[in-house]
């Protein structure tokens, strides 16, 4: 956590703590997805007074704790399969069903209110006994929209939280959530980095996003996560030599960004999904300083905060649209000049138009530019500048 501190990080966000049903288990692990109890920690990071102190030294530090929840679905061994088993969903012949080919998991019934009350309850235990901040939401576009919403009107009785979920729902972020998952923009961006798609249909994407979601609606950008990572592929393996500059589409664009576990040291292996599989910990990775100093600038400039707090995004016009994305963000006077190339070649580019005019430092090397319109910009294969002021 010192470390995190350091790069400026707020929120943790922890996955599965709880303990993983035995009964239908994939692999030797199982999935932190299948639960077997919901007021309960797995014994084998610790116990509830353990995570207590976590939460606790955390919130000293100045961060946020949020723990994935799993709503949708149970393990076998959950104690509700035996003594509610009118709370899971039944085929034709009455035998409880997985969702999807999950097998290791029992799907849950949301047209049972019984259900919305135990599961509201358990939301509110780790609230209540544990101080945590909220809750990364599993699939949370495959549980009905209401129950998220008297959920969250319940959690925030107890304090003010924050509610990410994992779905792309606009709905989900009316009432209920703080932030949902920018998967499309995800798609948009291993596109790119494979040739498939060009710097023009990042703009597309966001005016759709524009019509679509609230003003105050956080997305979270990210270029990796545990199920990318297990299942298609490490950051190298999907965008190779252009990794850096897709993170830095994901702090400057309108976003909060993402660094999943082992992300800012390099991490360049698939963690095994069913198995321990431990990271390997490269602490003099230069990643850290990469990432530490997106931290600052996003932490620091107006411009870059997240939802109705921040700047909109100005596409900038360059003579070749097509391989570099150029854009402006300003709130308040403070701005941020981000241009990208998202081909693998040297280029030489102009910029139109007279938003970005004027004087600003450069983020990773702090030389002073003067930009005007007509202004010619030499870029690297996948280079990255950022300016600021």
């Amino acid at each position: 956590m010192p470390r995190l501190k350091k790069m400026d990080v707020d929120i943790l966000w922890i996955m599965p703590i709880f303990p993983i049903s035995e009964k239908n288990r994939k692999g030797s692990l199982g999935s932190y997805y299948a639960v077997s109890d919901y007021k309960a920690v797995n014994p084998e990071f610790g116990t509830m007074n353990d995570l207590k102190g976590l939460v606790n030294k955390a919130h000293e530090m100045g961060f946020k704790v949020i723990l994935d929840w799993v709503a949708n679905h149970t393990g076998w061994d959950n104690a509700w399969i035996e003594e509610y088993p009118d709370w899971y969903t039944l085929d034709s012949a009455g035998k409880m069903v997985s969702p999807f080919d999950w097998t290791d998991v029992a799907d849950l019934n949301y047209d049972n209110r019984e259900l919305w009350k135990a599961m509201t309850e358990a939301l509110e235990f780790w609230v209540k006994e544990a101080d945590v901040d909220g809750y990364r939401c599993d699939v949370a576009g495959m549980v009905p929209t209401e129950f998220w919403n008297q959920a969250r009107v319940k959690l925030d009785e107890i304090k003010p939280v924050f509610m990410l979920a994992e779905a792309e729902q606009t709905d989900l972020q009316i009432n209920a959530f703080d932030m949902t998952y920018a998967w499309e923009l995800h798609h948009i961006l291993n596109q790119v980095a494979k040739g498939e798609e060009d710097a023009n249909y990042i703009e597309s994407y966001f005016a759709k996003q524009d019509t679509s979601f609230p003003k105050n609606a956080y997305r979270m950008n990210f270029i990796t996560n545990h199920d990318e990572n297990s299942w298609n592929g490490t950051i190298k393996e999907r965008m190779g030599e252009s990794a850096k500059a897709f993170a830095v589409l994901t702090y400057t664009l309108p976003g909060m960004p993402l660094i999943y576990s082992g992300q800012e040291v390099g991490l360049d292996k698939r963690l095994k999904f069913f198995e321990k599989d431990e990271i390997e910990w490269d602490l003099t990775s230069p990643l850290i300083d990469f990432y530490t100093t997106l931290n600052n600038l996003k932490t620091d400039n107006v411009a870059l905060w997240n939802g109705e707090f921040g700047g909109q995004m100005k596409r900038v016009s360059t003579s070749d649209d097509k391989s570099v994305f150029a854009f402006v963000r300003e709130k308040d006077g403070n701005m941020v000049f981000t241009i990208v190339n998202l081909t693998g070649k040297k280029m030489a580019v102009k910029l139109e138009g007279e938003d970005f005019g004027g004087e600003y430092l450069e983020l990773f090397t702090g030389d002073k530019n003067i930009f005007d319109a007509g202004k010619e910009i030499s870029l690297g294969a996948w280079d990255y500048r950022i300016f600021y002021r």
